[in-house]
């Protein structure tokens, strides 16, 4: 399977620098019993780390075949690859993250699986990041509440940690605020895959940030473990984890 991206009218030409592999991964990715190998290929200039056009290719050791598969998104720093099974057919998946390089540390991430001797794209962090809404709200008393539509949770930061400078830009000294505040949700920053039955079939570690005021006003993480359901990727289990205090 092969998709087809049309360049944006401001991407620099790079026609003339040939491709380079990135990384190599080998490993049985369509359950045949052969070793496959999986490249991962793009074309980067000298004047800076920015991956572009990274093309995902297979070389299958049975057939002697390659295949070539664009990206959604072909454009990024540090690309890399990692083969293991995440849906639990006993045949590895390959999963390729790349970073955006903007504020965050946001990521771009892509799951490929093979379907009847097919290797299709099952996920993408740009498409899940748009089922993933949240709300984020200061609070009175030193609080602010962070809220999640899917699954619906709510859980409830205590700031104090923050401060009595910080505090005192937000709140009145009677712990009201002084106006309403809004923050944040980042989109998925970090995408680990985690074995946490050690059964062999790995689940996903998502990580978003939260943020206050402004971005570098980190208030925590969203922890979100994505598992597959036969169908697509959900969320499975949910928390929220916060910075701690620096005692002296």
């Amino acid at each position: 399977m092969t998709r087809n991206i049309n360049p944006s009218p401001s991407t620099v030409n790079i026609t003339h620098i040939a491709p380079q592999i990135i990384q190599t991964k080998f490993g049985d990715i369509n359950g045949d019993g052969f070793f496959d190998t999986v490249f991962l290929m793009g074309t980067k200039t000298t004047e800076s780390p920015l991956w572009r056009n990274v093309t995902l290719v297979v070389f299958y050791g049975q057939t002697r075949q390659f295949q070539q598969i664009a990206l959604k998104q072909n454009v990024g720093y540090n690309p890399t690859i990692f083969l293991g099974d995440l849906t639990g057919d006993h045949i590895e998946d390959i999963l390729v993250i790349s970073d955006t390089g903007g504020s965050g540390g946001i990521i771009n991430g892509e799951i490929f699986s093979s379907r009847n001797g097919t290797l299709l794209s099952i996920f993408d962090t740009e498409s899940f990041n748009n089922k993933l809404t949240y709300s984020v709200n200061y609070l009175n008393n030193y609080k602010a509440s962070v809220s999640s539509t899917n699954p619906k949770k709510r859980y409830i930061l205590d700031l104090s940690y923050k401060g009595p400078d910080y505090l005192a830009e937000i709140y009145n000294k009677d712990g009201t605020l002084k106006q309403p505040i809004e923050g944040w949700v980042d989109p998925i920053s970090g995408l680990y895959p985690v074995d946490y039955a050690r059964d062999g079939t790995y689940q996903l570690l998502a990580y978003q940030e939260i943020a206050g005021r402004y971005h570098a006003d980190g208030l925590g993480y969203v922890e979100n473990i994505l598992k597959w359901n036969g169908q697509e990727f959900v969320v499975d289990r949910q928390t929220v984890s916060i910075f701690g205090e620096d005692l002296a």
